[in-house]
């Protein structure tokens, strides 16, 4: 099983938008909305650019996402699915919040 892996203070984050991390030579893309993080892959797979963490957030029909910043296609923060493009993604990882402290697991 994967590890937990300390990525930093939830004051580090900003309410209901996007910060970029670097783990472990990976570049993550971090969220705090409603009181938790969510955490995808920072790279646009439409232009091949670290930018997601850049993006607006929104929720379309109660599905939170994240829209690239280049082209605005929309991607959903809890399972990385294009909502406007079929058949692409981004990664998403599993993320918590514990001591006020955010965890990711790659």
């Amino acid at each position: 099983m994967t590890e937990w892996i300390e990525i930093c203070p939830v004051e580090e984050l900003v309410a209901n938008a996007g910060v970029a991390a670097l783990v472990n030579e990976q570049q993550i893309a971090l969220f705090y909305m409603d009181g938790l993080v969510y955490a995808t892959g920072n790279l646009d797979p439409i232009r091949d650019s670290n930018v997601m963490s850049r993006g607006m957030t929104g929720d379309v029909q109660g599905e939170l996402y994240v829209a690239s910043p280049l082209h605005k296609e929309r991607y959903s923060l809890t399972t990385g699915e294009c909502l406007d493009k079929e058949g692409i993604s981004i990664p998403v990882y599993p993320s918590k919040i514990e001591a006020d402290i955010v965890w990711l697991q790659l």
